[in-house]
């Protein structure tokens, strides 16, 4: 059964000058400060659309990556998974980059990348970003 997740964006003021805030409403986790010079230049404590994405990507790969290698019977002691988000204001975004670290007993390096790329492949926001460049590192820590 689908389920659906939302959030909600309040922005004030134009693109430069103003600000706004994000509120992740489904789960009620909070409201993050987002703005244009916290998405182009140094975030001082604000988030931008690009970090929200990076989160997302990171999270979904993991769970992609952990199911991959439950079903090849090599369940993984630990996964940790950065997702790198490139903005190019003008371009917008230009490459998203996957690192991902795992312990995993019985596994070799190879056998562990080929799985991480499968998860990349299969992971639903990967998925959806399928106009974007994404580039992964794997390997065993």
């Amino acid at each position: 059964m689908p389920t659906t997740r939302t959030a909600t964006t309040h922005w004030e003021g134009t693109l430069f000058e103003g600000a706004g805030k994000v509120t992740l409403e489904s789960s009620g986790l909070g409201t993050y400060d987002v703005s244009w010079p916290a998405r182009t230049e140094e975030p001082h404590g604000k988030t931008s659309p690009e970090e929200l994405i990076a989160a997302a990507h990171s999270a979904c790969f993991s769970m992609a990556f952990s199911n991959g290698l439950a079903k090849n019977d090599t369940p993984a002691t630990a996964l940790d998974t950065s997702a790198e988000v490139e903005f190019t204001p003008g371009t917008g975004i230009t490459g998203i980059k996957l690192t991902v670290r795992g312990v995993v007993e019985g596994l070799d390096n190879d056998t562990f990348v080929e799985l991480a790329e499968a998860a990349k492949a299969g992971c639903p926001v990967s998925q959806a970003l399928t106009g974007t460049t994404i580039t992964l590192d794997a390997a065993l820590a």
